[in-house]
């Protein structure tokens, strides 16, 4: 049986007709690609009411110091990328920092990832931003909800990549 003949055979969630071929999951092969230093920056802000905020900023939220908690969680979740992203590659992380900061409305964590690989290191900066933000709303949640155990006001907003670097093979 062809390849593709199978593919399409083994696909639960494909349309009649539709081949897969192209589509199924894998991981690109970096194998030729040089070992290069590569660093990644990504932020993220999680919008909080004026109560959070102040409890962030002196250490007393309900469940702990927000900021060392959600530290940990971001350092887990940059090393445990490929685990949560199927596609990722598994990469010798070498540095790994999480800075936070207070600004009107919410809290603001960047992290930065460093190593030197085939590939990038932007996802893991991402999951790592991601989970630490989540990790913050997790411990505030007793102060963000509401009477009806709803979130009008919290929110996580704006995860991005600010800053990507690949040196030249050559250095």
């Amino acid at each position: 049986m062809p390849l593709s003949e199978a593919l399409n055979s083994k696909c639960p969630l494909r349309r009649p007709g539709e081949d897969v071929t192209e589509s199924w999951p894998g991981i690109v092969d970096i194998g030729g690609k040089p070992v290069v230093a590569r660093e990644a920056i990504a932020t993220g802000l999680l919008v909080l009411t004026p109560q959070s905020i102040d409890l962030v900023e002196n250490g007393r939220s309900p469940k702990g110091d927000v900021r060392e908690a959600s530290t940990i969680a971001a350092i887990q979740a940059v090393k445990e990328t490929p685990r949560t992203l199927p596609h990722c590659h598994p990469i010798p992380i070498e540095g790994c920092t999480v800075d936070w900061s207070l600004e009107d409305g919410g809290l603001r964590c960047t992290v930065s990832v460093r190593a030197h690989w085939s590939t990038g290191v932007e996802m893991e900066a991402l999951c790592g931003v991601s989970a630490g933000l989540l990790c913050a709303w997790d411990m505030l949640k007793p102060v963000e909800k509401d009477g009806r155990g709803q979130y009008p006001s919290a929110k996580i907003d704006g995860i991005r990549v600010v800053k990507k670097k690949k040196s030249d093979p050559q250095d």
